[in-house]
């Protein structure tokens, strides 16, 4: 019975290691892909916006279909650059769901502190406990020689 369990653990933490395997490498072509667009439009913008030969700067047409893309490619590198962003966003949120190892080592630094607090704080209630038994014991002596006092007198 705990063979088949740890085969099926076992197999679980393939899978999850498959998928964070795949997920890593989509995140890293998005990144590929996203800096990739950004470079080709912005190279492509510095072309277009080179001069060229007189005559062809005159033209008008010419001149409005370079407008004309470089609006595009900015918009292109404009969504490129959100694509990137949300990348980030994602990788962070990946980073938070899944590093357990970090949130295991936070959580056991934590547990640590906390009994090292625990024992501190139940050493300084034993000695509080002592000191009051000492106290006790003191103002019983003297309370019981008062009446004993007492008693003589009367």
């Amino acid at each position: 019975m705990q063979a088949g369990g740890g085969r099926t653990s076992t197999a679980a933490a393939a899978a999850s290691t498959s998928v964070k395997g795949n997920q890593l490498k989509a995140f890293q072509k998005k990144l590929k892909d996203g800096v990739k667009s950004m470079v080709e439009n912005l190279s492509e913008i510095v072309k277009s916006s080179q001069m060229e030969e007189e005559s062809r700067v005159l033209d008008l047409t010419h001149a409005a279909q370079n407008e004309y893309e470089m609006s595009v490619r900015a918009a292109n590198m404009l969504r490129a650059g959100e694509s990137l962003l949300r990348l980030v966003a994602d990788l962070k949120e990946y980073l938070v769901l899944n590093d357990f190892p970090s949130l295991n080592e936070s959580i056991a630094k934590r547990r640590a502190e906390i009994e090292k607090i625990e024992d501190e704080t139940t050493g300084k209630v034993a000695a509080l406990r002592d000191d009051m038994i000492a106290q006790l014991s003191r103002l019983e002596q003297t309370y019981y020689s008062h009446l004993d006092v007492e008693k003589e007198k009367n």
